[in-house]
């Protein structure tokens, strides 16, 4: 899968968000059904596995389709993607809303959770370009691990380099994992600010090690 292009960020949300709207303009219930979701997500709120169980087979499919469709088909990963939504909701099943729409949670958090793979891919391809354009022979795993900690370490020393609020955006999301949500609630900023920060962080990143 191709990584996210700088330049193609807003088009992206915009997608993202067509998509949603789709999908959850899609699911019209009536008002015994919508209550019958309610019940179902007070009972999950309370430790109910019966109730995830009940949520994740009328969800698991329609989320599976919105990220396969802004995932660009990647049926490997929506299948990943989908398990960990649904992992997180069970993580953090205390903090439901019974009273929003449970389909825009469960696609907010995928779409979250893609961004953050994208981002994790983009470091582990730059780190691979680093070493093919500098040690395109390293076979030896003890020789792959020095190469891998150098990077680090120039990694590191490049992250000093970045402007305060960029840099700030940055170790968030490499070093403490955190998602773009996240960080955006932590920080008090939109989460596209954070998308862009990470991008334009990850462009300075490439530019210098290809120097």
């Amino acid at each position: 899968m191709a990584l996210y292009p700088t330049d193609s960020r807003k088009n992206d949300s915009i997608a993202y968000q067509e998509t949603l709207n789709i999908f959850a303009g899609s699911l019209i219930y009536n008002d015994n059904r919508l209550e019958t979701e309610k019940d179902t997500l007070l009972k999950l709120r309370d430790g109910s596995p019966e109730a995830f169980e009940k949520l994740f087979h009328a969800y698991g499919g329609k989320l599976y389709n919105f990220i396969l469709k802004i995932s660009s088909g990647d049926v490997y990963l929506a299948e990943e993607m989908v398990q960990n939504t649904f992992v997180r909701v069970w993580e953090t099943r205390a903090f439901l809303n019974p009273d929003k729409s449970f389909i825009s949670y469960l696609c907010t958090i995928a779409r979250n959770k893609l961004v953050n793979e994208y981002e994790h891919r983009t470091v582990e391809y730059i780190y691979r370009e680093y070493v093919q354009t500098f040690h395109p022979a390293t076979e030896n795993s003890t020789e792959k691990e020095t190469d891998r900690n150098l990077l680090e370490e120039l990694i590191d020393r490049l992250i000093e380099k970045l402007p305060p609020a960029r840099k700030q955006v940055f170790i968030l999301s490499r070093k403490e994992m955190l998602s773009t949500k996240e960080i955006a609630e932590r920080l008090r900023i939109s989460e596209s600010t954070v998308q862009t920060q990470l991008s334009k962080a990850v462009s300075f990143m490439k530019e210098h090690l290809a120097k």
